[in-house]
Parts: structure tokens; sequence; C-alpha cells
């Protein structure tokens, strides 16, 4: 007899031993006083929450792409019809047994009775062990399409505020398209946005820390989302240069600065005061060229008594070159301008048309545009070049969300975005944009073209999905010609929820260390901008601008809040999200690299590259340095801003260190410290000169005793000056932006 048929026959027996499944066994249960808990079933509805719940359906569990043991369920619940097969159908039904329902295979996994890789997940009077139990002895039910679906879940309270290490219960209700509402906070899934300001259970209770703040808790439940705020200030209030501080702050003339007044008033946290001259023009310097001040730069600046100086610096630094290359690298990074995906010819012109773009101060809107309805021969319009380093059209719908809108939709292509609103229909909605882009080649040259007629598949309900952008309804048809000219129109309209705030987010983190939104490409309804009023101000005032980016960023850096000081205070120690101080900030690989060579005089040799080529100008992110690798210089494969590798390592401060490249161009024959022992037969001087070229400014006078103190024990001048050098080139001062 075949093997299948022997385990026929086998399961028809133990099914006549123990007794008939569903209805028979229900009313045994009924009369033993032990009736299930529903009269109708729903497997997506009622069981699929259980096993997102308790994690089997993650991806490092059974939602694995090749399953868990011979057991594979959709991520997160996707697709609820093949998972209702795999639990019910798969396996000749090995995993649910309705005769018995305590004997189940998926009941004694999930409590440990036999040996599970994930371990115990549920013990027998738990109430969705009890759920499970009586649906199985219901006969597992799969439910019909006409059954009530779920509209929202609202989370309860939405939001309080809150003292530090107090808790909080929240609750969870379900609404169903019936009128049925539920309780539902055992089965959501909740997950907070900073565990510094507080922490969630499992049960939806929150526990704040010792950190002030706001912060959100999401639950996340078949698909919906909702989220509970807390505001947890400081507990003890500013004392009067605090409060003086922060009366000054709430009186500035910038709307920025107001707002941020506002928020640390209510947190009960004291700004720091300005920064002195000094600092601001190495921080200005820093975030608008990614280039030092020179020595003598400093001292003109230190040295001009004029009241408006900050404000000259800021509109002379916009208009240098060294603006135009930093700002160029920033967009190369984000554009993937590649070499080893476009080759060296088409990555140079490609990085080429973003610089022209930058250059000109091309509004945003038109940049976005430009990029995004590119066509014709590529030699012509190198912006075209975007789609061939990106080719696939999942992966373009992917990198458009995330670089222009600050929304990551890639979970959505396999399954309902499990933190977000967005569905597999809306990920292929905005895919379908894409699915005409094609290149034809004539001779040497190459052209872009948008004709293609290639549809769109929903990969689960085999329904064709049409272009339309994300929360936008879906046409009856596909409009004629092309349709990436509809999404530029969309994405750069004033009242895109997505674009200027993305952008002016991007902006205001690159310049405060931190964004509203944090990761600033991550905008979701569960990711709620840290200062909401804060982030519409500023894309209020891009959209004002007209997009352009030169007067937007202007007015960041004349803000008090980006003039604030480092100093920390009682009030201000433990504040991460609300901008009371200037944060340190390390600086990008290429910009630190940069600065070494500026500091010692030694040019860096780039192979391949023009004598002279700066790190931030290097269009090539795989040209061989072990300096920029080892400082954490993107690769351009992705969208993603984690790609730059910005957090401190031991290797970092070993390299600056002990590097026998360091080393050698301290102590150059033709060197910046050799040129300055030649020019300065003074030893005060000299220590001022290195001052200014490290740090921009001048030594205070104890470490002016120090270092001339130093300087006449050594045997050779030349030789203290380079001690000096490589001290201060090894401080915090000089390897970070402060």
């Amino acid at each position: 007899m075949p093997r299948t048929s022997r385990l026929l026959n086998l399961r028809l027996l133990l099914l006549l031993c123990c007794g008939m499944p569903s209805a028979v066994h229900a009313q045994q249960q009924q009369q033993s006083g032990t009736a299930p808990e529903k009269a109708h079933w729903n497997f997506e509805n009622d069981i699929v929450p259980i096993l997102s719940r308790f994690g089997c359906n993650t991806s490092g569990c059974h939602g694995k792409a090749e399953g868990q043991n011979g057991f594979k369920l959709s991520v997160f619940g996707s697709d609820p019809e093949a998972d209702y097969d795999a639990v019910v159908k798969e396996n000749f039904g090995r995993r649910v047994f309705p005769a018995v329902p305590e004997n189940s295979l998926l009941l004694l996994k999930a409590t440990g009775q036999v040996p599970h890789g994930g371990g115990s997940r549920l013990t027998t009077d738990h109430p969705q062990y009890i759920r499970l139990q009586h649906w199985i002895a219901a006969g597992m039910p799969q439910g019909a399409a006409t059954d009530p679906r779920l509209i929202r879940i609202e989370v309860l309270p939405e939001q309080l505020q809150m003292g530090m290490d107090q808790t909080a219960e929240l609750r969870a209700t379900a609404y169903w398209s019936d009128g049925r509402s539920e309780d539902v906070t055992g089965l959501a899934t909740w997950q907070t946005n900073s565990e510094a300001v507080a922490s969630v259970d499992e049960f939806g209770r929150v526990l704040t820390g010792r950190v002030p703040g706001t912060v959100a808790v999401m639950a996340s439940f078949l698909g919906r989302v909702d989220v509970f705020q807390a505001l947890v200030p400081h507990p003890g209030k500013p004392d009067a240069s605090g409060s003086a501080r922060l009366a000054r702050l709430a009186q500035s003339p910038v709307e920025y600065d107001r707002i941020v007044a506002a928020r640390l008033e209510r947190l009960q946290i004291a700004p720091a005061g300005l920064c002195d001259d000094a600092t601001f023009l190495r921080r200005v310097s820093l975030d608008l060229s990614g280039t030092l001040p020179t020595a003598q730069q400093a001292r003109e600046f230190l040295s001009d008594p004029a009241p408006d100086r900050r404000d000259r610096l800021v509109d002379r630094l916009l208009q240098q070159p060294e603006f135009v290359d930093y700002w160029t690298l920033k967009w190369a990074d984000l554009l993937r301008v590649n070499r080893r995906t476009l080759g060296r010819k088409a990555a140079a012109a490609y990085y080429r048309w973003i610089h022209d773009c930058v250059e000109a101060n091309l509004p945003l809107d038109r940049f976005a545009t430009e990029l995004l309805t590119a066509e014709g021969p590529l030699n012509t319009s190198p912006a075209g070049y975007f789609y061939k380093a990106i080719p696939d059209p999942n992966d373009l719908a992917n990198t458009v969300s995330q670089v222009f809108l600050g929304v990551r939709i890639e979970c959505a292509r396999c399954h309902h975005h499990p933190w977000d609103r967005w569905s597999q229909h809306d990920y292929h909605g905005m895919q379908a944009f894409f699915t005409q882009v094609s290149f034809r080649k004539a001779g040497d040259s190459e052209s872009l073209l948008a004709a293609a007629k290639v549809p769109t598949i929903h990969p689960r309900t085999k329904q064709a999905v049409l272009a339309h952008a994300l929360d936008e309804a879906q046409p009856q048809d596909n409009p004629d010609g092309d349709r990436r000219r509809l999404l530029a129109s969309w994405l750069a309209t004033a009242d895109n929820p997505w674009f200027a705030r993305n952008l002016a987010n991007r902006t205001w983190a690159h310049f405060l260390g931190r964004g509203l939104v944090e990761p600033v490409d991550d905008f979701r309804l569960t990711n709620p901008a840290a200062n909401p009023e804060l982030l519409d101000a500023l894309a209020r005032q891009l959209t004002e601008l007209k997009f352009d980016y030169r007067r937007f960023v202007r007015t960041i850096v004349l803000s008090q809040t980006y003039q604030s000081g480092t100093e920390i205070s009682d009030s201000n120690a433990t504040d991460e999200q609300n901008y009371s101080r200037y944060p340190l900030k390390r600086m990008d690989a290429e910009v630190l690299l940069d600065a070494v060579s500026q500091a010692t005089g030694v040019a860096e040799d780039f192979p391949g590259m023009p004598a002279g080529t700066r790190a931030i100008q290097l269009w090539d992110s795989h040209l061989p340095h072990q300096f920029l690798e080892l400082f954490g210089r993107p690769v351009r494969e992705t969208a993603c801003e984690c790609e730059r590798v910005t957090e401190p390592t031991v290797s970092q401060v070993l390299h600056v260190l002990n590097s026998p490249q360091i080393e050698a161009r301290l102590r150059h024959a033709d060197g910046r410290i050799a040129n300055l022992c030649e020019q300065h037969a003074d030893d005060r001087q000299l220590v001022e000169s290195l001052f200014l070229t490290f740090y921009s400014r001048l030594p205070t006078a104890d470490e002016q005793v120090a270092a001339l103190q130093h300087l006449s024990v050594v045997p050779s001048r030349r030789e203290g000056a380079e001690d000096l050098a490589w001290g201060l080139m090894n401080s915090l001062e000089f390897l970070m932006n402060h």
C-alpha cells in the first residue's frame, strides 16, 4: 500500500477512535460547560493575530523565505489563505487534531511540550492558547469573504504628560466593519520609537526612563496601526541663568528658535548659550562647505568687529565652490553615482550633471522633476543615468520614495508594511510608474525611452495594478504618455505631504546632528516628528522660498538654535532630541581626510585623479582608499542614509594615533608644520598659528603656557611643533564638529 494511503487510513482510524471533529466535539464541550468562546470563526481575523503576536510569522522564524523546519508562514500574515493551508492542510493536516485539540502539534510546539526551536511561547492557561484550542475544536473554520473586516484600531489614551520612571497602561481597541469593537491589547504588537525616553512591554505597559523628551508608542494589529504619544519633562525647572537663556531664545526673530523654545519650556529644559565666534566659524565652514577655515581666514574673522560678521561669513561660504563640491557629494551618495554599476565614463557624467545642478542652485522641485522625467540620448541627458544606476522598477519605487519622500515602502513589496499603512497595492502602484522605462542603443550612444507597455501585476491577487502615487486613489486606466511626468508633478506640489518635509528634515539633521524624524528616511504614522510644529515650519519655509536650497540653508545656520553652544547643564545633560545644545558630530570621512590634508599642508594623492583633488570632490565611491573606508564612506548601493557610518570606532582612534601616513604628513619637509616653524621665529606666534590651523581659534592662556613649556624642553623646535600638531590632531576638538 502506498505511504500516502497508509497515512490517510491512519488518520481516519484515529478520528474514529478518538471522536469526530468539529460539531460533535463542540457539542461535547458545550455539554461539559466549556463551549468555544466564539460562535463564528475567521482564520485571518482570529488566528493570524496570534501568529503575529508571538513572532511565529516573522522573518526570523517561520516567516523567512524558506520557512523553518518545514513549516512556512507568510511574513506578518500577509497571505492568510496560504497560512491557513500551511496550518490546516499541509502535510496531511498533521499540525492540527480537532478530535483532541490539545494534542495538536501546533499547540504542543507552542507550549514546549515537544521540542520547538522557538522555545515555549504559550502556557496552557494563556487566553490565546485557549482561543487556538477552541478554533481547532470547532473544525478549524477558515471563514468567508463576507465576514467582517478590520476598519481601524485605536490606542487610548492618545497622549499623556508623564514623569520620569512612571508607568501608563495603554489599551488597543479594534473596530470591525459590522460595528463591533474588540479589546486587542493582548494581541497587538507594541513598539516604541525611543527606548531612552520610554519602553513598552508586550501588554501595552509604558515605562518612562530618565531622559526628557517625546516618545511615540505604536500598536499594530492586522496591518492597522495607531500611536500613543507621551511628553516627559525634566523634573526640575531651569535656574535663573537657564531661564534667561530660554527667554532670549523665545524672543528670537527666527521662527525656528521660538518653536524650539516653546518645546524646551514645556520640557523644563534650559538651552545652552550662543557659541563664540571661533566655534561658529569652524562649525559653519565644515557644515556648509566640508572644509576647515584657514588660519588666515580665522584671524580675519576673529578680528572683525562688524555686528553682521556671521551673516557675511555665511553668504561667502554659500557662494564658494567647496559648497558645490560638498553638496554634490551628498546627492551623489543618495542617487547612487556608482562606478561599478555605471562604468567610469557614465558615472563621471552623472556626477557632473548633479554638480551642475547644485552649482546653478536649481530649485529642489525642478531638480527632482528633471531627474525623474529624464529621457533621450544619455550623452545629452545625463540625468537618465539614474535609471541605469537603478534599472529595476521595484528598486526605483523604493529609491524614489525613500530619497524624495523619506518613506520606506520596500517591506510592502511582499506584505503589508508592519509599522505603517502601506499595502502591496500601494507599493506596486508606485512601481508601475517606472515599468515604461527602457533603453535603446544607436551606434555608440544610448537613449532612454518611456513608452513600454509592461503591466504591473499584484503578486498575490494576480490583478493588474495601475500607476498611482502613495495615498492616492488608483485611476480607472493608465494615462497615455510618460507616467513619470504625473509622478513628478505630484511629487513637487506644495501640498505634497512628504516632499518638502523630507528635504527639510534631512537638511535639519545635517546641521543639527539629528532629524526631527529619525531615522531621516523613515517617515511613517508610527514614527512622528519629535517636534511636529518645527518640522511644519521648516517645510513651509522651504516651500515659500520655492525650494531655493541656498536661501533655505541660510535660515537654519543663522538661527540661535544652530548657533547654540555645546555646554552641558543639569537640565539639558540627557536631552538628545530637543536641540537644547549643539551636539558633537563626527565629520564625514571625506571631510576629515581633507581636514588632515589641509592642517598638515600635504595634499592627498588619489590614484587616477588630477593632482590637488580633494576627497569631497571624488565622484568614485569605490576608489580604493584605506582612510575613507575606515571612516565610513558609503558604497552607494542603496538609498539608505545608514550606508554612511558615522559612529566612531576604536580602529579610527588607533589609526589617527599610529598611522605612518599621518606621521609622515606632520613631519613632511614641505608641510605646514615645517613652514610655520620657518615663518615664525617667535614661539608664541608659532603656537598661535598651530591653534588657528587645527582649531580655528587662539590658544587659552593655560594652553599657551603648556605649549611654550614643551617647546622649551625638546631637542628640536620643529620636533616640538610636530608633537604639538600631533596632539592637536588627536583631540576631539579637531576630530569632531562642535
